[in-house]
This record gives structure tokens, C-alpha cells and sequence, in this order.
């Protein structure tokens, strides 16, 4: 983990801990951790994002990636899929079209 990476998540962490906790930025923790290789760290705050806001299509399309990383990709199929839907319904295509491509390739792995 570069010290750039180090110091953003220090910075975000304690910016959660100041009580500005919110979607936005638990995305960029999850997004954050998951580049660091922190894969646990990245569920749990991409989570997070998807509980403050459950119509953030990103942070649905980084937690499947998270949870692939992790192993659990049943899990994984589960949140593209609520993903996708999520995406359709508010007109993000390019977000509904990529993990639409990640669920195919999870299933065809299978």
C-alpha cells in the first residue's frame, strides 16, 4: 500500500469517526481498502454505502468485486443481480451493462 492510499484512508476513517459518516463516503473507504488489498475492510464499508443508500449503483458493482476478491461468490452473484436491478431503475446503464459482464463471467466460472 503506497503511503498516499495510508494517508486517504487515515483521512476518511477519521472523518467517520468525526460523525460524517455517509454513502459517499464509505464508497471511498470500500473502493480505498479493496485497492489496498484490505478485502474484509472493503465488504464491510461498501456495505455500509449500500445501507446509507440503497439505490448507489457503484457501490454495489465495487462490493461484488469485493466479495469475488473474498471468495464468496455466491454472494457476490447475489449483489450484481440486486445491482443491476438497482442500476435499471434509475437509468445507469453503463453500471447495469458492467456487472451484467461480471455476473456472466462469475457464471461461466462456475
Amino acid at each position: 500500500m503506497t503511503d498516499e492510499l495510508k494517508q486517504r484512508i487515515s483521512r476518511l476513517e477519521k472523518l467517520v469517526d468525526s460523525g460524517r459518516d455517509n454513502a459517499l463516503l464509505r464508497f471511498s473507504l470500500g473502493c480505498d481498502y479493496l485497492q489496498a488489498g484490505h478485502v474484509e475492510d472493503a465488504v464491510k464499508n461498501l456495505k455500509l454505502a449500500i445501507e446509507h443508500d440503497n439505490n448507489f449503483s457503484a457501490a454495489y458493482k465495487q462490493l461484488g468485486k469485493a466479495l469475488v476478491q473474498s471468495g464468496d461468490t455466491v454472494r457476490a452473484q447475489e449483489v450484481y443481480v440486486r445491482g443491476i436491478e438497482v442500476a435499471e431503475n434509475k437509468g445507469d446503464k453503463q453500471a447495469a451493462k458492467e456487472m451484467q459482464v461480471f455476473l456472466k463471467r462469475l457464471k461461466i466460472k462456475q
